[in-house]
């Protein structure tokens, strides 16, 4: 690995095995990740694309193989990794803007810089006028933006999210996929995002991992490029696209073999 900086991969996932007592999960897995990178997970049902990022975000340990961070040992989980669940695990006694401020006063920032950190990311992801609002007033995809939110705040290095829009109606996860491409466009942040959806992975990706059936191992590697045709249309015109549906059967059929 070259020592220039830049050229190191953010994350890495090298030789990566999981077993849970008599069930093999995953086997020599290989993932890298790159500054900037949006990376997307799929596979067939049950092959391990939770456990997979689980082992990213140091909530799993594999059995072996290592998880390396700017080349260095990753360990466990830490403020340089957001994560981002499927449930949208808001605190319901606090409001949006507590919330969102729960990560900043675990790391003691100041008062005023927490103000200013929290403004920047209600303005971001348009939730200026919820800052009061508790969880059980918002729509599901809103509280996934104030999770998201909550997780950029504290401005990690990579985000991580396990099917973050899967509990959504279709319309919302629409305006929710539509919302993160532009949020990464402005921030740069390099993702890692799993997703049972083959038509949402490649709307986001750089790149295309997908998986095998358990023991799950990488079948393929999808270049998708932010130069891809679709990539500056909205969802529903970019999923009739040519060259997006040529890779949706690409992905499909490797699925189902």
């Amino acid at each position: 690995m070259n020592g220039n900086p830049a050229s190191v991969p953010k994350l890495v996932m090298r030789d990566i095995d999981k077993r849970f007592g008599n069930v093999h999960a995953l086997t020599d897995i290989n993932v890298e990740v790159h500054r900037g990178e949006f990376i997307t997970i799929v596979g067939p049902s049950g092959c391990g694309k939770t456990t997979l990022l689980r082992i990213a975000a140091g909530l799993e340990m594999p059995t072996s193989g290592d998880v390396l961070l700017d080349g260095a040992p990753a360990g466990g989980p830490g403020p340089k990794r957001g994560m981002v669940f499927q449930k949208f695990a808001l605190f319901p006694h606090m409001n949006v803007q507590q919330n969102i401020d729960f990560g900043l006063e675990l790391k003691k920032v100041p008062r005023d810089k927490r103000r200013e950190i929290i403004a920047k990311y209600l303005q971001l992801l348009g939730l200026e006028s919820f800052a009061e609002t508790y969880p059980r007033q918002l729509s599901g995809g809103m509280q996934q933006r104030v999770a998201i939110a909550r997780a950029l705040v504290i401005e990690p290095e990579i985000l991580l999210m396990d099917e973050p829009f899967a509990a959504l109606d279709a319309q919302i996860r629409i305006s929710m996929q539509e919302m993160l491409l532009e949020l990464v466009r402005q921030t740069h942040i390099t993702t890692l995002f799993v997703t049972h959806s083959v038509e949402e992975a490649i709307y986001l990706a750089d790149k295309v991992f997908v998986l095998s059936q358990r023991p799950a191992k990488v079948a393929r590697v999808i270049e998708v490029g932010q130069a891809a045709e679709w990539k500056q249309m909205k969802f529903p015109e970019a999923e009739q696209a040519p060259g997006f549906l040529a890779l949706k059967k690409e992905v499909w059929s490797l699925i189902r073999h």
